[in-house]
């Protein structure tokens, strides 16, 4: 503790961090159980005939934010995959991603690398269609890449090694940078997906679609299960709070530590405060007893002590202003206290 009982710079720093942190996991937590919260409260429609009478009277021809099942199937033209045959999809995302080592300076390390250096993707118009075929249903996907999560089947993978000689390993180990190879990545949403889609359904003319939701609610586009994306999420919930509480309780413990200094620093100030007062008192108390005795015991005093009363007189000077002890405490050589003559000899004086 710094004076004044303020807490030091490290201490304020160190709370204050800690508090920040808590609040920032505490607000993404919430965030996660406010998206699990609206992901079960999703109104669940099934891909049927009575779909479109769902819509209607359903106010302003909309459901906010809805759960529907169904299977991928191209409007148009469907994507091919550009290495797989007979592979086809209505997203297609190509990415090229180069892998290095990298010097760390500070470990001493080669640290792994990756990055993308390349990445497109392309789209096609596509709907969502009942497993079962002769229902006429369809549910046009509107902005699938605004998609929170949005399930790709990787088709294609292939890491490409580089290829590297003497002269280019010895550059390398002296820039810090040691290329290993390009990755080339092909993933596809292929025809005959099972999706599930989160996100506003509206009826608009005679199409419906589903589109992101305008409430702030993330978009969902997962081949997986509506239950099994619920769990996902309520497991993200619980990991956030864990970490809440965790980054709370630590929060509390430096916030206890810098009260717990603060008190003791009080305390002890309040103890020296009160040694201050009783010292105070008990000089005005002797100083009160001394005046009523007229002052004859303060002229008698020893100058050196203040307690004993004069008994040695210094020859040759003839002062008399010292006790026999605090005489024998005198540093070699002894000199008078009031003129500090040198001592020759002690006359004892004997008061009647």
């Amino acid at each position: 503790m710094e004076g004044g009982g303020r807490p030091s710079a490290a201490q304020a720093v160190l709370l204050v961090a800690s508090t920040a942190l808590t609040a920032l996991v505490y607000s993404v937590y919430r965030q996660k159980a406010r998206v699990a919260r609206g992901l079960e409260g999703a109104r669940r429609v099934r891909l049927d005939g009575d779909l479109r009478a769902v819509l209607l009277e359903a106010p302003g021809r909309c459901v906010p934010y809805a759960v529907i099942e169904g299977v991928v199937r191209s409007v148009k033209e469907t994507l091919s995959s550009q290495f797989v045959e007979n592979c086809k999809g209505v997203v297609q995302r190509l990415t090229l991603q180069e892998h290095k080592m990298v010097w760390n300076r500070t470990t001493h390390l080669w640290n792994d690398y990756e990055k993308i250096i390349h990445q497109r993707t392309n789209t096609t118009p596509f709907d969502l269609v009942p497993q079962e075929e002769g229902t006429g249903v369809t549910v046009r996907v509107m902005k699938p890449l605004d998609a929170a999560e949005l399930s790709l089947e990787t088709v294609y993978e292939k890491f490409h090694p580089s290829v590297q000689s003497f002269t280019d390993v010895i550059g390398h180990y002296i820039s810090g940078e040691r290329p290993k190879g390009i990755q080339e990545t092909e993933q596809m949403l292929k025809v005959g997906t099972a999706l599930t889609g989160v996100g506003e359904l509206v009826l608009d003319n005679t199409m419906i679609k589903l589109q992101p939701p305008k409430q702030g609610m993330p978009y969902y586009l997962s081949s997986v299960d509506f239950h099994t994306l619920l769990q996902k999420q309520e497991s993200n919930v619980r990991f956030w709070k864990i970490l809440t509480v965790i980054f709370g309780f630590a929060t509390c413990a430096v916030l206890f530590f810098v009260l717990r200094k603060q008190y003791r620093h009080h305390r002890e100030r309040r103890h020296l405060k009160q040694m201050q007062d009783e010292f105070r008192q008990a000089q005005e108390r002797l100083m009160h007893e001394m005046n009523a005795e007229g002052g004859e015991t303060l002229k008698n005093a020893c100058v050196v002590c203040l307690s004993n009363t004069k008994s040695c007189v210094f020859l040759e000077c003839g002062h008399v202003c010292s006790c026999s002890e605090c005489y024998q405490a005198l540093p070699e050589p002894k000199r008078c206290p009031i003129c500090r003559q040198a001592i020759s000899r002690v006359v004892p004086l004997y008061n009647s």
